[in-house]
C-alpha cells in the first residue's frame, strides 16, 4: 500500500466517523421532556429579549428582570 492509499483510506475513515457521529446526534428523536424542556427555553428567551426592549422602567429594573426570566430556563 502507497503512502497515497493510506492518506485517501485515513480521509475516508475520518469521514465515515463524521458521518456516524451526524447520525447519531441528528436521528436521535428527542424526548417529551427534552421537547417540552427546548420549546419552554426558547419562549423564555423570547420573553425576555422584548422585556428588554421595554422603555417604561429603568435600565436596571428591566436588566434584572430579565435576568430573573432567563434564570427561569431548565
Amino acid at each position: 500500500m502507497t503512502e497515497e492509499d493510506e492518506a485517501f483510506n485515513d480521509i475516508e475513515r475520518q469521514a465515515n466517523q463524521r458521518k456516524e457521529s451526524v447520525k447519531a446526534n441528528f436521528l436521535q428523536p428527542k424526548s417529551a421532556q427534552e421537547f417540552y424542556d427546548e420549546l419552554r427555553n426558547n419562549v423564555i428567551e423570547e420573553v425576555a429579549r422584548e422585556i428588554r426592549k421595554l422603555t417604561g422602567f429603568g435600565k436596571d429594573t428591566i436588566d434584572g428582570l430579565a435576568i430573573y426570566i432567563e434564570g427561569m430556563k431548565k
